[in-house]
Formats: structure tokens, sequence, C-alpha cells
């Protein structure tokens, strides 16, 4: 027995350490397999700091290897590295860069493998399995909330630095802000970077992106976000997430998606003011994944509204 599964397991391995594997689990946090937007995000996180950079990538090399060990068929997909990675990215802004802050991110990447797991088994089962819905970044929140609340003696409080830039100003740089926030860096050059990625791995899901960066920060000052908060991305970016997730990748892209994403990122952005005022908390993407597996309940009743 242990002849056959020794090759078996080190097989598993070499597939989830494949650079491949590894770049397309940073580009699914967008949900697109393609390495070169895999290698874009990277270069965002590098901008913001090198040192979150490789939090990152230690997050989704843990992610991925546990994912392959536990016997997840996805890993050459990068499904298994995304949340791993966006966990790396939640170390550093909670932590910065001190020493603690490597091997929690390495374990919080093997804790986002496992409750990935339970997740995909949650959703598989009934009465759930006929809404196919996705785990998509729970697993990240989930185990991110978990080490944010956990570490509170070994975090560190950085003074707020807010660009001041006028209404419009404010507004065309939460655009790009939107985009970059998705992974916790608040950088017009970051959120250019991952936009040019998300176009090179399809126009739709670049148009997507715009469209939900745009009528997130619109919806975030008819809701009295602060302008600081609205520039830095803090309101919009999970309206980012939602309008491409609504658009073209849980629905077939149709004219009635677009609507309906558009729809669904403005029920995002109050979602987003709630959970801001209900706690002090990182509330990291759960308003889009609120949204749209709640949209996507809805939509399994709506013929226009056609899965994949």
């Amino acid at each position: 027995m242990a002849a056959t599964t020794s090759p078996n397991m080190s097989s598993r391995a070499g597939s989830a350490l494949d650079p491949r594997a590894l770049a397309d689990g940073l580009s699914q946090i967008f949900f697109q397999r393609n390495v070169w937007t895999g290698l874009l995000i990277l270069a965002a996180f590098v901008v913001a700091d090198w040192r979150m950079a490789l939090l990152v990538v230690i997050g989704t090399i843990a992610g991925t290897l546990t994912g392959a060990l536990i016997g997840a068929d996805d890993v050459p997909l990068g499904m298994q590295g995304f949340c791993g990675a966006l966990l790396g990215a939640a170390v550093y802004t909670a932590l910065g860069s001190q020493g603690w802050a490597y091997p929690i991110a390495f374990v919080g990447g093997i804790a986002c493998a496992f409750v990935t797991w339970f997740f995909v088994r949650l959703f598989a089962s009934q009465p759930l399995k006929r809404f196919a819905l996705p785990a998509t970044t729970a697993p990240f929140c989930v185990v991110a909330g978990v080490m944010h609340a956990t570490t509170a003696s070994l975090q560190e409080r950085s003074p707020a630095v807010h660009v001041t830039d006028g209404t419009v100003g404010t507004y065309l740089r939460s655009l790009l802000t939107n985009v970059s926030e998705v992974v916790l860096v608040s950088s017009v050059w970051a959120g250019a970077l991952i936009l040019l990625g998300l176009f090179i791995a399809s126009w739709k899901v670049g148009l997507a992106a715009v469209m939900g960066s745009v009528v997130g920060s619109l919806c975030a000052f008819a809701l009295g976000w602060s302008e600081s908060d609205i520039g830095e991305g803090l309101a919009g970016y999970s309206g980012v997430l939602t309008a491409i997730a609504l658009s073209v990748v849980f629905l077939r892209s149709s004219a009635a998606s677009w609507i309906y994403a558009a729809v669904g990122t403005v029920v995002t952005a109050v979602v987003t003011l709630a959970l801001n005022d209900a706690t002090d908390a990182p509330h990291y993407t759960w308003p889009y994944i609120l949204t749209t597996w709640v949209f996507l309940i809805i939509a399994s009743a709506v013929p226009a509204l056609r899965r994949p």
C-alpha cells in the first residue's frame, strides 16, 4: 500500500508546486486562469511591498499544496491557491512583516484548503446542490477572520494616510483602487496592473471590473461614505467582484446577466455599508460573497439568467 501511495502523493505535490498552477492561483482571485494575469497580480503586490508579495506566495503555496494532498482535483486550475494568496495579504495588513507573519501565513494557507473542502462538500449536499453555489472567497474570509481575532496582540497599527484630491479626483482614483483593494492593496498603480491583467484574460472580465468599480464608487458617494475611504477603494472593491461574478463567470454572459450584475453591485454597496457600520473588524470580501450567493439562488428561478 505504501509503495503505491507514496508516488501518488509525490505526483500531487509536484503538480501543486508547478509555477503555472501557482500563477493561476493568483489569477483565480478574479476568477481567471491565466499565467500573465497571475503575474501581473503578483506585480501589484510587489508595488505595495515585496514582503507582502512574499507572504502572498507563501499562502498560495500552502493552500495549493494542501489542496493537492487532501485530494482536490482542481489544483491545476489554480482553484486551491487563491484563498491562501488572499490570506497572505490579510496577514500582512494585520501583522506587517514581523517574524510571526510568515508561519501564520503558511498555517493560514493550509487552513484555507480544509475550509474550502468544507464549503465544497456543503454546497454539494441537499438542498443546496441545485443552486450550484461556489465556495469562492468564503474560505479566505473565515480563516482571515479567525486570524485577525486571535492575533490582536501582534497586530501593528499604522497611522492612516489619506490622499486628498477633490471629489472628481477621488472618484477617478477610486476606479483603480477599487480593483486593487480586492487584494487588500490601495494603489492606483497596483489597480492598473491588475486591470490590465483582467483585460488580457478576457475583455469581458476587464469591462465587468470597470463597471463594478464605476457603479460601486457612485453608490459609495450616494450612501455617504467619506471621500478618503472612497479614494482608497474601501467602499467599492466588493462590487468589482460581484460585477465580474454575475455578468460573465457564474452566469452566462448576456444582456440580462450584465443588468443583473449592475443591480448586484448596487446591493453589494449597501451590504458593504451595513457591515462597515455593524463592526470594526475587517469584513474582507463578505459583501461580495453574501450578495452573489443570494443573487445566484434568485437567478435559478429566472429563465433569462442561465448558468454557464
